[in-house]
């Protein structure tokens, strides 16, 4: 069996097709579907609204693959979209997506292939090198910014979150409502794909850049970028306040959470110091009164400072609800002290009404209450990380 026949089987064999939504790329659309067809029969185009020879491109490959039309231009998120759909009413599971600017190889799709073997039902991301020259500065930019937010939303780091060759496990995705329709609805699939629960994976692929006077894009860096920036704005709320509390209630049992605060502390690479202040300011955000904003607080604080995300993330967690009377009493005693006022308090006596009535004497207290229970553990944490180091170092030289 030649290697094409091979490669067209294991795409039966997987119920996998290749998708590909094109908008005026008329210089290297023939070109992609060619090199496709080497590989596959299994090839859906989605033409989004294209004013060029697009058409006439497609009418040269009518016998061989499938197309779908759309009159005016919808947004690549809309051509993956019905590309999906198309897809389904023709009984595939997957659907990998390969831009017809020419950037990919189609020599990658039996990778993909290979690997939806070894993990069904992924969402298989083709990571390219951003790092060779030829890589566009604003597309490595945009790259980074997209990661960072990515990994915000659903804690899965990832190397290239903004690739356009991808396979996806379209069967799993029919369920899950999208809303955005243009560049941007690549980051909402693959967000709420890991919300669902679908294993997001990378893997290496090859990737082609032009030089500047060939290259065609219809990426627009400001509106892209706002619709972006909404999107985020959007998913990074509902990802604390939904998404992150569900998937650590789920997880949530005595042995996860010992490995989850081992783990956190057990980074040899990281320094001791760099744990200790990360210790600091999650105890900080924890308790400072900004209640409803302490955690989002803390974590936007932690990468800020590139700091340990686990550990900000497991002493911002001091104000449970087991320990807000606690804190609250703290604090207005705290208050108290510091404001030379006296007020009767016990904590059977906290409440709102009792915090409204004396105000100024909390805030004052929360304040110096956060101030001063962040330094004494992070200077705690110092002395009890060094003293650990060095007992390991003298077991080990013995």
């Amino acid at each position: 069996m030649s290697y094409a026949l091979r490669l067209n089987s294991l795409f039966e064999d997987q119920r996998c097709c290749v998708l590909i939504p094109t908008y005026n790329n008329q210089k290297t659309l023939e070109k992609v579907i060619t090199d496709t067809l080497e590989y596959t029969n299994h090839i859906i185009v989605v033409n989004d609204g294209s004013t060029d020879t697009t058409p006439q491109i497609l009418d040269k490959f009518k016998e061989l693959i499938s197309v779908v039309n759309f009159e005016k231009n919808c947004g690549k998120g809309m051509a993956l979209r019905e590309g999906f759909k198309a897809a389904l009413a023709k009984n595939y599971r997957y659907a990998i997506s390969i831009d017809s600017d020419g950037q990919h190889y189609p020599e990658d799709l039996e990778a993909f292939l290979i690997k939806i073997k070894e993990q069904p039902d992924s969402l298989i991301i083709g990571a390219r090198n951003m790092d060779q020259a030829s890589v566009p500065g604003k597309s490595s930019f945009g790259n980074k910014f997209s990661n960072f937010w990515f990994e915000l939303e659903t804690g899965i780091k990832m190397p290239d979150t903004q690739s356009g060759y991808r396979l996806y496990p379209i069967e799993k995705l029919k369920n899950i409502s999208f809303y955005t329709t243009r560049f941007e609805f690549e980051i909402e699939v693959i967000v709420k794909a890991a919300w669902a629960g679908i294993t997001v994976i990378p893997m290496p692929v090859g990737v082609f850049y032009p030089t500047k006077e060939e290259r065609v894009s219809h990426f627009r860096p400001t509106k892209d970028f706002f619709r972006i920036s909404v999107l985020n704005t959007c998913l990074v709320p509902l990802a604390i306040v939904w998404y992150r509390p569900k998937k650590f209630l789920k997880e949530l049992s005595i042995s996860n959470i010992r490995a989850y605060i081992r783990n956190a502390f057990s980074d040899q690479e990281e320094s001791v110091l760099k744990k200790s202040i990360s210790v600091s300011v999650g105890i900080f955000f924890g308790l400072i009164p900004i209640w409803g904003y302490q955690l989002i607080t803390a974590i936007a604080a932690a990468y800020l400072f590139k700091l340990n995300k686990a550990i900000v993330i497991i002493t911002a967690n001091i104000s449970l609800p087991p320990m807000i009377p606690f804190i609250l009493y703290a604090s207005l005693k705290m208050g108290e002290l510091i404001t030379n006022k006296e007020s009767m308090f016990s904590i059977s006596d906290i409440n709102f009404e009792s915090i409204k009535n004396n105000m100024h004497v909390y805030l004052v207290g929360a304040c110096w209450l956060s101030v001063l229970s962040s330094l004494l553990t992070g200077v705690l944490t110092f002395i009890i990380l060094t003293l650990v180091k060095s007992r390991k170092k003298n077991i080990q030289g013995l």
